[in-house]
């Protein structure tokens, strides 16, 4: 006789964790929705300009990368910037190939002309944290591994610049930005160079709710549901949301002063939820006198950029879309 699974812990339509511990990553929400968490193939041809494709950097792991290549062209008279990407979900869903991401990287990518590697990584609760932030690393030292002429990699080989690689991340995946440039200053790079890390709209919380927590609209993409049971799968078991990886701005972190960062571009939503724990993590990095610039989203709620029909319905998210990109695209060319 099989028995039945049971039940543990649903979040937002998005997942479902049963009792044998088999996680069900179905989304179960608006059918109408559905398309922006559906995979996009693998293209190595040039589409609107920009051609992908999957790799795998460690064969042991099986880690794996998109790498996104605009189109060279004859205003190339450098090699292009690397912008390495973690993506958001709460550390619990979500891949490098959705088409959410795929809208807004390779977009990005033609803005900025910069060569965006995304990181498809491992999820919680199978994979609890540090293991995402493991993964962003590896991927980082496998860019240091091109840059040193230990690897191969055509795509990058031949175009990117390893002496100007950024991190960028959505959401939790701007918690893995700091986490990753936190370990990266301990270590010798070389030839690579950290010019300086991206974290939009970072799942940066602590164990008491902040204003902004109790006070803003909830989103489709943050909902206090899906930062608190996201996190309670993510975290390493006993742990709270105190975390250094979910508040690197607490006093369980190590002190910010003490940490080689490199210059930030804070990305913030005027309607986020988490909003208000971001600006505590704006002003702690500052008075450590880290470099730090903050851009503000007015009037937009969290991962706004990320949602594809509001993208195409709604003027003002399609006008500070534009603006971020703008505003990420200038930071990169100062740096």
């Amino acid at each position: 006789m099989v028995r039945e699974r049971k039940l543990v812990e649903e979040v937002s339509g998005w997942l479902r964790l049963y009792d044998d511990g088999s996680v069900d990553r179905t989304w179960t929400g608006s059918p109408q929705v559905k398309f922006m968490a559906d995979p996009v193939p693998a293209h190595q041809d040039f589409i609107d300009g920009v051609a992908t494709r999957d790799v795998t950097i460690d064969e042991n792991s099986g880690l794996r990368v998109r790498i996104y290549l605009p189109e060279p062209n004859s205003e190339d008279l450098n090699k292009l910037p690397v912008i390495l990407h973690f993506h958001g979900g709460g550390f619990c869903i979500s891949q490098a190939d959705w088409y959410m991401y795929y809208n807004i990287y390779t977009r990005l990518a033609k803005s900025v002309r910069a060569i965006c590697v995304s990181v498809y990584l491992r999820l919680a609760p199978e994979h609890r944290l540090p293991a995402a932030c493991d993964d962003g690393f590896s991927a980082l030292l496998w860019l240091r591994s091109l840059a040193q002429g230990r690897s191969s990699e055509p795509w990058l080989n031949d175009y990117a610049d390893f002496n100007r690689v950024f991190l960028i991340g959505d959401s939790s995946g701007g918690n893995l930005v700091h986490a990753v440039a936190a370990r990266a200053g301990n270590v010798d790079l070389s030839p690579l160079r950290l010019a300086g890390g991206i974290p939009v709209h970072p799942g940066f919380v602590r164990s008491e709710r902040s204003k902004s927590e109790m006070e803003q609209p909830e989103s489709p993409f943050l909902t206090l549901d899906m930062v608190d049971k996201f996190l309670g799968l993510a975290l390493p078991v006993g742990c709270t949301k105190d975390h250094p990886i979910t508040c690197p701005m607490g006093t369980a972190a190590p002190q910010l002063d003490s940490l080689n960062l490199p210059p930030l571009l804070l990305c913030v939503a005027e309607m986020d939820l988490i909003k208000d724990t971001e600006m505590e993590y704006y002003e702690a990095t500052k008075k450590a006198n880290k470099d730090v610039e903050l851009l503000i989203s007015p009037g937009m709620g969290h991962s706004f950029y990320l949602n594809k029909i509001a993208l195409d319905m709604d003027p003002p998210t399609a006008e500070q879309t534009t603006a971020l990109i703008e505003g990420i695209q200038e930071f990169i060319n100062k740096h």
